[in-house]
C-alpha cells in the first residue's frame, strides 16, 4: 500500500517528495464563484450554499444562547474536564509568547521600543463534518483571547439538523468565543473576508479546513485581507530506526492519514527491517480503523524511504519540511538540532503526534505543503501586531542630525534633509 523506495537519488527526491496534486484551475473557479455570490448576496447565499452543501435549511445563521446552553448539557464531563486540562496546558505554553515591552535608548537622547497590539477582528473557521474539530478552537481561541484580540468570530458548518456538534460550542464558551455561525467551507471565509448582514468583516483569517477553505484563504489573501498562513491537507513524517517500537510508528502515521484522503505521510530509516515492521502493523492496525476507507486513500498518496544513514534521512526531512515531524530514534535530540524546515517536531517514541494536536500545549495549526520552510506554525504572535515606537530628545536630534541629513541628501530627499535641519536650528 505505502510504496518502498530503496536508496533514492539526490536530483530524484524533489519529485518524490511532490505533495498530491489536485485541479487547481477548476478549483479555483468554483471557489471564485462562491465568494462572488456571497460578497453580493450576502446572508441569502450564505442560507442557499447551506442548503446546497450542507443539506440543511436554515432559518438563523447565528448560534443562539439558548443553544450553547443545551450543548453545555450534553458533553459529558469526562470530556470536559480533558477539554479543561488541554486548555490549561496550551495557556500555560502561549502565555510564554507574550512579549514585554523593552525600550532600548540606541544612543543618550534617542529611545525606541516595540508593543505588541492584538489584532482588533479575527475570524476562526473550524471544520466540522466527519471530524468536528473541537480542538482546533482551543488552538485558535486561546492565543487570541492571550494576544488582546477585541472580536473574534467563529464560523463553523452544521449538520443535516442545522446544528453544531456540542463540543464545539462547549469549547468556543469555554475560551470566551459568543459570536458562532453555522457557515462552513469557501462560504465561510467569503462571509468573514466581506461581511454580511448578520456576520463581522474581520481583519485576518485563521483556521484549516479542506481544499475549498484553503483556495478561499488564498483568494481573499489577494484581495488584501490576512490570513495565517497557506495551508493544505495534513501531513506526517517519521524517522524511525531499530529503536522505535514499530505499533507505535504505525499508529502515528494512521493518526494522520486518517484526517483526510489527499493527507500523506512518509516513513524514513536507514534499516529495511524497521520499514518491513511498521508497514506490517500499518496493515494490521488498519482493519479495525473506522476510517479506515479515508486512511487506504491517503496511503496510497504515501511512501517510505530507505536512506543509507541518519545524515542523509535528515536532508530528505529538511527538503520535504513536514508539517508534523517525529524522530523515533536513538539521539532523537541530537538529531532534533539539524532539522531546519518543519512545522513541529517530536522527540522520542512517548513523543506522540496526537499529543501536539490535543494537550500537551503546542499549537497544532501548523504549515503543510512544504511551506515549514518559510512559516511558523500559528502562536500568540499570530494574533498581533508588533507596532514600533520612538522617542527623541533636542539634544538626541543634534547629535543623530548630522548623519540623517547627510543620507536624506545622498538618496536625493531634500524634505526628508530639512524635516531634520529645521529643528536643529
Amino acid at each position: 500500500m505505502i510504496k518502498i523506495i530503496r536508496y533514492p537519488s539526490p536530483d530524484a527526491l524533489p519529485g518524490l517528495l511532490r505533495r498530491p496534486a489536485i485541479d487547481a484551475l477548476a478549483l479555483e473557479k468554483q471557489v471564485r464563484d462562491i465568494m462572488s455570490t456571497v460578497k453580493t448576496d450576502g446572508d441569502a447565499a450564505l442560507k442557499k450554499y447551506a442548503l446546497l452543501f450542507d443539506k440543511t435549511e436554515l432559518d438563523s445563521l447565528s448560534v443562539t444562547e439558548a443553544a450553547f446552553e443545551v450543548a453545555d448539557k450534553q458533553v459529558p464531563q469526562a470530556l470536559k474536564t480533558a477539554i479543561q486540562l488541554a486548555k490549561k496546558n496550551i495557556e500555560t505554553f502561549h502565555k510564554t509568547q507574550q512579549e514585554p515591552i523593552r525600550v532600548v535608548e540606541t544612543m543618550p537622547g534617542v529611545k525606541c521600543w516595540r508593543k505588541s497590539v492584538g489584532i482588533e477582528k479575527v475570524g476562526l473557521y473550524i471544520p466540522g463534518g466527519s471530524a468536528p474539530l473541537f480542538s482546533t478552537i482551543l488552538m485558535l481561541g486561546i492565543p487570541a483571547q492571550l494576544a488582546g484580540c477585541k472580536e473574534v468570530v467563529l464560523c463553523t458548518p452544521p449538520s443535516k439538523d442545522g446544528l453544531i456538534n456540542p463540543a464545539i460550542l462547549y469549547t468556543a464558551r469555554l475560551v470566551g468565543i459568543s459570536k458562532v455561525f453555522c457557515i462552513g467551507g469557501a462560504q465561510a471565509i467569503a462571509a468573514m473576508a466581506y461581511g454580511t448582514e448578520t456576520v463581522p468583516a474581520v481583519n485576518k483569517v485563521f483556521g484549516p479546513g479542506n481544499q475549498y477553505v484553503t483556495c478561499a484563504k488564498q483568494l481573499v489573501c489577494q484581495d488584501g485581507l490576512a490570513i495565517d498562513m497557506p495551508a493544505g491537507p495534513s501531513e506526517l513524517a517519521v524517522l524511525a530506526d531499530k529503536s522505535c517500537v514499530p505499533a507505535f510508528v504505525a499508529a502515528d502515521l494512521l493518526s494522520q492519514a486518517e484526517h483526510g484522503a489527499d493527507s500523506q505521510v512518509i516513513l524514513v530509516s536507514d534499516q529495511e527491517e524497521t520499514i518491513v515492521m511498521v508497514l506490517k502493523e500499518i496493515e494490521s492496525q488498519l482493519q479495525s480503523l473506522p476510517r479506515k476507507e479515508v486512511a487506504t486513500q491517503a496511503l496510497k498518496n504515501s511512501k517510505a524511504f530507505l536512506v543509507k544513514d541518519k545524515a542523509e534521512a535528515i536532508r530528505l526531512l529538511n527538503l520535504y519540511a513536514p508539517e508534523h515531524l517525529i524522530l523515533a530514534c536513538k539521539e532523537e535530540e541530537k538529531l532534533g538540532e539539524e532539522v531546519v524546515n518543519a512545522g513541529s517536531v517530536f522527540l522520542g517514541n512517548y513523543s506522540c503526534e496526537s499529543a501536539g494536536d490535543y494537550a500537551s500545549g503546542t499549537n497544532h495549526t501548523l504549515p503543510t505543503n512544504g511551506f515549514a520552510k518559510a512559516y511558523s506554525g500559528v502562536s500568540v504572535d499570530s494574533f498581533v501586531k508588533k507596532i514600533t515606537f520612538q522617542q527623541l530628545t533636542e539634544k538626541g536630534l543634534q547629535d543623530i542630525g548630522p548623519a540623517i541629513e547627510l543620507m536624506a541628501a545622498a538618496e536625493g530627499l531634500e524634505a526628508h534633509k530639512r524635516a531634520v535641519t529645521i529643528r536643529r536650528k
